[in-house]
């Protein structure tokens, strides 16, 4: 059973949702830019749960049924947005948690991780990239047909770039049928080749991420956040990490392909599980081998 309650943290009311006996080990689940808590699928936490867990998932600012912010009177940056998730701790009285977050919310699991270690029990990312790898300068140059320069992480696949080089010069959805429609050509993409894609259940999925969110317009806001690189990576901090590790990442990840490696290079003693088939979604394929491998990673350490 589920309890979701609305929770302050700073200048933001945040939509929050936990499951199991707050008595078992805390497990705070972060989804990553422009994704509603509930993209956690219900079966992968009811495992989590069932495995002795307490777990808590939550809807960024801008996203779902969380607070939405004038960003323009009130910019903010993904520093505040790593607070968000420091605040949601001490707002359910959590001196620290095992931390699973997922593509950038992998990066804020990261960046916390380095900068306040004490707040870590373990970090899982899964679909993520190496906090400063600058992840979101290689996507703008593939997505420009721009040359990599050495060094850089791997660029996404051919056809995720193909997707939204199309989308680029068309018109954006308009309505609710077309942004749904648009939403599930991109899972569609985002699931990758190598599982079968239900097109239904994702329609049912973007349905409800469409009508459960105050305003679905206002996750954009995540871009603009981001434009200060420096304030969203800080580099060379990931060999800082002391919370024991698990990096995970899809076998067909379209987005950042390969990129899980670098993570597991640079933090000491880092654990990397690639999943079979899986691409930069949670699909239901999955759901069991992700939350077998979260439960190993984190049963068995004594809370700070």
């Amino acid at each position: 059973m589920s309890q979701g309650r609305m929770v302050n943290v700073g200048d933001v009311e945040l939509w929050t949702e936990e499951f199991g006996d707050p008595s078992h080990p805390p497990v705070l689940l972060v989804m990553g830019a422009m994704s509603q808590g509930v993209l956690w699928p219900d079966e992968f936490v009811g495992r989590l749960v069932a495995g002795g867990r307490r777990v808590i998932r939550y809807d960024h600012r801008d996203t779902g049924r969380s607070d939405t912010v004038d960003f323009d009177s009130h910019p903010y940056t993904w520093a505040d947005i790593k607070a968000d998730v420091l605040g949601l701790l001490d707002a359910y009285g959590i001196g620290a948690a095992h931390i699973v977050g997922h593509s950038a919310g992998g990066l804020l699991g990261q960046w916390i991780a380095a900068e306040q270690p004490d707040r870590v029990l373990t970090l899982t990312a899964i679909g993520s990239s190496p906090l400063g790898g600058r992840e979101g300068q290689v996507l703008m140059r593939a997505l420009m047909g721009q040359e990599q320069p050495p060094g850089s992480l791997p660029p996404p696949t051919p056809e995720f770039v193909e997707f939204f080089t199309k989308a680029a010069v068309n018109p954006p959805p308009a309505g609710r049928r077309e942004q749904i429609d648009f939403q599930i050509e991109l899972a569609r993409v985002l699931h990758g080749p190598a599982l079968p894609f239900d097109e239904d259940e994702q329609r049912r999925v973007e349905e409800r991420l469409h009508d459960r969110a105050v305003d679905p317009a206002a996750v954009v806001n995540h871009q603009r956040a981001g434009t200060t690189a420096s304030d969203f990576e800080p580099v060379g901090i990931l060999h800082r990490v002391v919370a024991p590790t698990l990096v995970i990442e899809g076998t067909h990840e379209p987005v950042k392909p390969g990129h899980g490696a670098f993570i597991a290079q640079e933090i000491p003693g880092a654990e990397l599980l690639m999943i079979e088939g899986m691409g930069h979604t949670l699909p239901p394929q999955v759901h069991r081998q992700l939350a077998d491998a979260i439960l190993e990673h984190t049963g068995d350490r004594p809370e700070r």
